[in-house]
């Protein structure tokens, strides 16, 4: 009886490393492109209010009249104010009051952060969105409380710099979905916010087209750190221990299995209400928050040494990082139900989430 025979494998198919190369400098290419001529550019305004809002002395009138010129600037400004972030017992209707306790930065952070919904949000799909943006305010939120808790004075900026600090994910995943319309190749599953297999199919990473978007819009120079450096604080410059306290937020988070946050949409005002509940209910001792990690949404083993904190926050001794570990475990309870909420009750009203904070959200 004949043996059958051999035939050697097909390789037709098979992409060749010149073909690869080829296709990762288009790609590449395309991204710089987009960074250089798609990327919207910031409204005039923008540099009137830094100057009138910089000043020693600033005059109300002319900050308003600034502002509504954009009627989506005002409406935004407005809701922003009115937020459970500033827990006011009052309705805020005046621009001329919404513009004094929004301060410079968060101001100015709300015009660019409209400009980059509009830009990703005729591109992306809500879904893709709704799960940025949840990592996004979460980062926010905890990288807030990290500098409570060991005192850095720039709160605010630990707080706007943790909701922008993946922007650069936005023009890779717009660029990846063009990829995906022309039935070209597609990054490896898990590549966002994967910095090797975002090189390897980009050419770059998402902190380095972050750093462009940064300078491109004149971020002050600690935004620009944070963007390009949170995966590896140690590499900041600027403000080393600001990129650190995003970075550990951020890393804590990428320890968590986090629930879709369209999963949230079927969520009823009931819901909602028996959610904060509980998150205000929730216990805050060592015991009791090792109990709510237990009942959260799936999170990961707790590692036994909090070694990414070393890295991001090296200037805390191995008690004051224990603390912050603790910190962010009970706070990750309660926050996950209500920022979701948050999310999916913008996405039912039909809203762009865009906004600096989502509604429920309590400090």
């Amino acid at each position: 009886m004949s043996q059958p025979v051999q035939h050697p494998p097909n390789t037709a198919h098979k992409p060749t490393a010149s073909f690869l190369l080829a296709e990762q400098e288009r790609r590449k290419k395309r991204l710089t492109g987009m960074l250089s001529q798609d990327l919207p550019t910031l409204p005039n305004y923008v540099l009137d209010l830094n100057a009138l809002l910089s000043s020693q002395t600033v005059d109300l009138k002319k900050v308003s009249k600034v502002i509504r010129t954009d009627p989506s600037l005002s409406a935004q400004v407005l809701r922003l104010c009115n937020s459970a972030l500033f827990g006011l017992r009052r309705r805020v209707i005046n621009i001329e009051q919404a513009a004094v306790l929004l301060g410079t930065e968060r101001l100015r952070t709300l015009v660019l952060t409209c400009s980059l919904m509009q830009f990703a949000g005729k591109r992306l799909p809500s879904a893709q969105l709704m799960t940025y943006w949840q990592h996004s305010f979460l980062t926010a939120l905890l990288s807030e409380r990290i500098a409570r808790q060991v005192d850095y004075f720039e709160k605010e900026q630990a707080y706007l710099c943790g909701l922008l600090h993946d922007i650069g994910q936005l023009p890779l995943s717009i660029l990846v979905l063009e990829e995906e319309s022309k039935n070209r190749r597609l990054p490896p599953p898990g590549w966002l916010d994967n910095i090797l297999m975002e090189r390897d199919y980009f050419e770059m990473d998402h902190c380095k087209v972050g750093r462009w978007m940064a300078v491109a819009w004149n971020f002050m120079p600690s935004y620009v750190d944070v963007f390009e450096h949170h995966h590896a604080p140690e590499r900041a410059s600027h403000d080393p221990h600001l990129v650190g306290i995003v970075a550990a937020a951020d890393q804590f988070l990428m320890t968590q299995v986090i629930p879709d946050p369209s999963a949230a949409s079927k969520v009823t005002p009931q819901d909602a209400a028996g959610a904060e509940a509980a998150a205000a209910e929730a216990p805050t001792t060592e015991n009791g928050a090792e109990a709510a990690s237990e009942a959260a949404a799936s999170p990961a083993a707790e590692p036994e040494e909090p070694t990414f904190l070393q890295t991001c926050l090296p200037r805390l001794n191995e008690e004051e990082r224990q603390a912050v570990l603790e910190l962010l475990q009970t706070e990750y309870i309660h926050l996950l139900p209500l920022v979701q909420i948050g999310l999916a009750n913008a996405d039912s009203a039909g809203e762009e989430v865009k906004a600096i904070a989502p509604p429920t959200i309590r400090g």
